[in-house]
This record gives structure tokens, sequence and C-alpha cells, in this order.
């Protein structure tokens, strides 16, 4: 069956035809022998992506697109994450995978490259999630998971249609004690969304989803002897002199809570050839962060304090017009519209002690009201012949910055900043033949410091006022080809070139500062191969090549120069059983710029997953079993890019294994 993708164009295309690196994950791809608890678990399959799960809930996944995002010491950044076409990236840039509902997830798309500039600021890649929509008769269904150091989850789901309304709805808990010490999490996840056509062409869609997460625990970096000696081990403090050596996770309770919420409505409409499509979304974030520092730290009177404390308000939307028309023997489709977006945090940070006890929140170190909002009309054009392609994109983006500082007895950092930048992009395809396409893009592209990259300067000082954005030209050439029946395979070479790239200045017990370093380029290639072998057999290939360094010759941080998955797949022929072996390897990753520090050594993993389905009446019933690094490699999954302490290193789990079942009922 053809794919059939919305990013890049706006519209619904045949991925084949559109002129960019842009891979979707299905239904299948997502749920089956998945516990559906990260992302990362189907985004390995992508090419020029890397999703790494730092077994640190506190900090969420590390998500780098060609290189973007790497350096991000929690949450994901330089990569525009979307659900249902609704931002899930605030203003800045700055954005949380945790948010997205796998449970129902009907597919994501990922874009690489030039196109994902006209998705505005940090668009170094672009993931879209898309839930499902309830259709047809109800049906129920539930499922559990159980795993390795004490991993379980538990969900529940309806959908249907009922009186021409649509509806699905799910909720999930999902609890560990976690790989690494001090590592346990809990997070509950809720999921509604209504749609209801109309006469006339038009459609109500509305969405609600909230994420709680209660201290969630932090389990810090290590460095390399730590890691070596015990990959599960935190780090201990040098300046404790007691008797019972705790790690510092254990004796400042390293922890988060989290408090997410969000609802949203988007209405389509259709007015002849042409479409109008409305989006509205507002929300809240309340968390509270305990960090760690040394022992013996005594904080200048500039310092804000080891508690992190905000409560945010966010709120946005979209107007679009879409039309197609006829031109030159050709079709031409435009799309034209504007986004908004803003977010309002209250922010106040403590002393993460009082008097002698370590861990809790103590005097009021920081005060502020921070703001940050975005502006971003754009417009959009492609002209479709016989043989060739063209397209052509422009988009302005203006975000605008706010500081009012109410804890004036260590400074005044009251402020404002501004950013703005022009990305505009041009491509060309050329259909070769029925089984060939050709493609060649170029664009613009920009990163404005996020809040969390303006909160601190250098040596734990008040609000950075002097970074700049980066600013990026992209360029790409590829082809996507039909090789054989069931046999695709789509390669991709590219090159960006950044100046006053945003890099780690430091970073210590979980608080980072950042400045603007020279300039940077990236090169490389991607190549995704997917065939039908027969016989129930099928394949997956991904490989990526990515040289990303400064001008003086240095590897950026947290960048592989070679990433690589491969999976050879069964499934018997009434699809009752199935089973996969997957591969994943990675070159080293440095952590630091100047890479002298110890890289994290390259490594490949095995994976395997069974499947078994059963259907009885109005009843299915299926179950998995995963088998995750059969070979029980001792590896570091990921890399805290430039911490003080050189705690760098992030241990990835051995030989670990989760089961799952889930029954469904269709009324």
């Amino acid at each position: 069956m053809p794919i059939v993708v919305v990013s890049a164009t706006r519209s619904e295309r045949a991925i084949f035809d559109v002129p960019a690196a842009i891979d979707v994950l299905d239904t299948d791809r997502i749920r089956e022998g998945q516990p559906r608890i990260n992302a990362s678990e189907a985004l390995a399959a992508v090419p020029g992506l890397v999703a790494q799960n730092r077994q640190n809930y506190a900090q969420d996944l590390q998500i780098s697109s060609r290189g973007f995002g790497a350096r991000s010491a929690f949450g994901v950044r330089g990569v525009r994450l979307i659900a249902d076409g609704i931002p899930a990236s605030m203003p800045d840039g700055q954005g949380q995978a945790a948010t997205f509902n796998l449970d129902m997830a009907e597919r994501i798309e990922v874009l690489r490259g030039p196109f994902s500039a006209l998705y505005g600021n940090h668009s170094g890649g672009v993931i879209q999630l898309f839930t499902r929509e309830g259709k047809g008769r109800p049906t129920l269904e539930s499922s559990a998971s159980i795993g390795s150091d004490g991993l379980y989850k538990v969900d529940i789901s309806a959908q249907g249609e009922t009186a021409g309304i649509g509806y699905a709805l799910d909720a999930s808990r999902f609890r560990t004690d976690g790989f690494r010490h001090h590592s346990a999490a809990t997070r509950e996840q809720a999921h509604a969304k209504l749609n209801l056509r109309v006469g006339g062409g038009g459609k109500l869609t509305l969405v609600a989803n909230g994420l709680r997460q209660k201290d969630t625990q932090d389990p810090l970096g290590v460095t390399w002897a730590t890691w070596q000696r015990d990959p599960r081990a935190g780090e201990t403090d040098a300046t404790d002199t007691g008797t019972t050596k705790l790690t510092l996770a254990e004796r400042y309770n390293t922890r988060k809570s989290i408090d997410h919420q969000q609802a949203a409505a988007t209405w389509e409409q259709a007015v002849g050839d042409a479409r109008l499509l409305f989006t509205a979304y507002a929300g809240n974030r309340q968390v509270v962060q305990y960090q760690s520092f040394s022992r013996g730290f005594q904080a200048p009177a500039t310092h804000s304090g080891g508690v992190i404390d905000f409560d945010r308000d966010f709120h946005g939307g979209e107007a679009r017009w879409q039309s197609v028309q006829q031109l030159a023997g050709g079709k031409l489709t435009t799309s034209t519209g504007i986004e908004y977006g803003r977010a309002v945090d209250e922010r106040q940070g403590y002393e993460n002690f009082s008097g002698a006890t370590l861990g809790v929140k103590g005097r009021l170190r920081r005060d502020e009201k921070d703001s940050v909002s975005n502006v971003d009309p754009y417009a959009q054009a492609e002209w479709q012949g016989e043989r060739w392609q063209l397209t052509a994109g422009l988009r302005h983006s203006r975000i605008s910055v706010s500081v009012a500082d109410r804890f004036t007895s260590n400074g005044d950092d009251s402020g404002k900043l501004r950013f703005s930048q022009t990305t505009p992009l041009a491509a060309v395809l050329y259909r070769a033949t029925p089984a060939l396409n050709l493609y060649a893009s170029a664009a613009r592209g920009f990163e404005a410091p996020t809040l969390n990259e303006l909160f601190y300067s250098g040596g734990g000082a008040g609000f950075n006022f002097g970074l700049r954005p980066a600013r990026s030209k992209h360029a790409e050439a590829g082809a996507k080809a039909v090789l054989a029946s069931g046999v695709r395979m789509n390669a991709a070479i590219f090159e960006v070139r950044t100046s006053d790239e945003l890099v780690v200045e430091s970073s210590s017990g979980g608080r980072t500062s950042y400045r603007n370093a020279a300039r940077t380029v990236r090169k490389g290639a991607e190549a995704s191969f997917d065939a039908t072998l027969g016989a129930g057999f099928s394949t997956r290939i991904a490989l990526t090549s990515l040289r990303a360094s400064y001008e003086n010759g240095a590897s950026l941080p947290g960048v592989a120069r070679a990433y690589g998955f491969g999976e050879l797949v069964w499934r018997e022929s009434a699809g009752r059983w199935g089973a996969a072996l997957e591969a994943i390897a990675s070159d080293k990753v440095y952590a630091e710029d100047s890479n002298t520090e110890r890289a994290a050594p390259g490594y490949g993993i095995l994976n395997l997953r069974l499947t078994a389905a059963q259907e009885v009446a109005e009843w299915r019933v299926s179950e998995f079993v995963r088998l995750n690094n059969l070979a029980d490699k001792q590896y570091v999954g990921s890399v805290i890019v430039g911490d003080a302490n050189k705690r760098y290193y992030e241990a990835a789990p051995g030989r670990n294994w989760v089961a799952g079942i889930s029954a469904r009922y269709q009324f």
C-alpha cells in the first residue's frame, strides 16, 4: 500500500513523491512487541535520528536529528515535536517526548533535512505523532506488561463511534525501580480524543491529554571509573567523610515531579477544492526539581539555588489556508498560514538544603516571571508536472523573551530579548522512471536559545542575555527507488553549516550554562532499505554516517559518526505467530568539546522479540516477549555533554526482558 504523509508539504502526499528525507512508523512498528513506554522503542529504526533512553525518566529521552539536539541536558531541543497537529515543543523550542501517548498512536512521521526549517525555530528535525480516531463498532482493550528492574505497565482504552461522534479514550500507569541506582519512576498518562464530521466537508477534533510523574528519581551521571566499576552505581561525594558513603543522588535525593495537561481544538473546513484549518490549544505544566551540588558548596550571592520550582501556562494556535489550482499543465498546491505560541513561567529557585539537612527546599534564591512567545507567518507552494515537481517555502519567525526579576537582592536580572529569522526553502524532484525519484533541496534554519539555555550564565550566575541564535544553511540530495515488488530504498546525502552554534559551557549537578561557539559543519549520508523476502520474512536496514565537527576539526560532543539499525522479521501467514531479531550499533561518542576526555565507546547489541495473537469470536488476544541486549553487553547508552565534574556517562542496561499481554473486545 502507498505510504501517505503530511509532514513537509502540510497536505496528504505519497511519501515516494516528497522531496525530503522522511520516514513513517506505523501502528505495527509502534505496538508490535513493544511495551510502548518510550518513543525511542520505535524511533531506533529511523536513519539520521538517534533516540536514546537515558534510563533517567527525570530528564526524558535524548533525541538528535543529524546531530541537532545531541547536547540537550534534559528534554528535547533542536528537534520539533508535534502531536495531532499541536506543538509538543514550547515556543522557545524545548519539548518533552514523554507527553506522546504511544498507546493510541496510529503513526509517527519523522522529517529530517531542509524541509524541517519550514517548522521554524529549533527544527533540525520534526517528529509528528498522530493518534487514532474513533470509528466503527465500539471496542474495549486492556494491556499489561512486566519486565526487568520492577517494570510494570497497565493500560486501558476504548474507541468507537456513536451518533456520528468518534471517540478514543486511554489511561495508563507505568512503574519501574530503574536499572541505574536511584532511578525509580512512576508515570501516569491519560488521553481523550473526539472527532465530529458535519455537512459541507467540516470536521471538528477535540484532544485532551495529561501526564503526571511524582518524585521521579534522577540518578545523575557518573565518571568513567565509576561506570567501569559498576554500570548501575551512582557517583559518591568525594567530600563525604562519614562512615556511610552515600551517592550524590542519595545525599540530595535528586528527583523531579511533573504535572502536565493540555487541551486543543481543531476545525477543518472544505471550501471547494481548498481547505481551511483553525487550531487552538492551551495547557499547564508544573515542575519541581531537586538538583545536586558538592557537600562543601557555599552558594555565592548570585546563585539561584538547587531546587527549581516553576508553574507554566501556555497557549497558542494556527490558521492555515490551502488551495489547489491547475497551472501550466500541472497542479499547484499553495499553503499560507500563521502560528502563534506563548508560555509564561512563574519560576522560583531555592537552596537544596536547610541547616544540615540536604535534599529539601531551603531559602528562596530566585523569583521571577519568564515569558516567551512566537509569531510565525509562512507560505509554501508546490507545482507538480508530469516529470518535474518544484517546491518553494518561506517562514518568518519572531521570538520574544521577557524576564521580570522579583528577587533583586542579588542583582536585577530583568530584561528582554528578541530574535527573528526568515527561513526560505527551495526543492526540486525529478521522476526519472516510475520506480525512481531524484530530488535536491536547500534551506536556511535557526535555533534561538531556549529558556533553559538562558536561565544560567557561567559560574552559576543569573540570566544569560548574551546568547545569540544559531543560524544554519542546509543542503540535501537524495533518491527514492522501488527496486522490485515489495523492495524499497531511500538514500540521501546532506551538509549543514552553522554559525554561532549553541554549546555547553558548563554542566554540574543538573545545572547547565551555554555559550555561542564558532562555526560547525555536519556532513553525512543516510540510507534505508525495506524488503519483503518471501516465506513470511521481511527486513529493514537503516544506516547513518555523520561527520559533525567544529571549524578546528574537533567532533561535536554527543554525536556518533555512524549509527545503524537492522532487523529480520518473520510472521506466520495467518498472523498468529511472529519473531524478529534486531541489531543496533553505534560508533563512539565524545562527551565534551575538546575531545580529550574518554569518549563513550561504540557498541553493538542484539534484541529478540516474539509475538503471538489469537482471535475468538469478538475477542482478540495478543502476547509478546522481548529480550534486549542478548549478549549482555556493558555499554554507555548516552552522555551528559560538558559536565564540569566529568560525570559524563549514563549506563545502558545489560540483558533485560519485558513481556506483555493485550485483550481487545469489539461490541
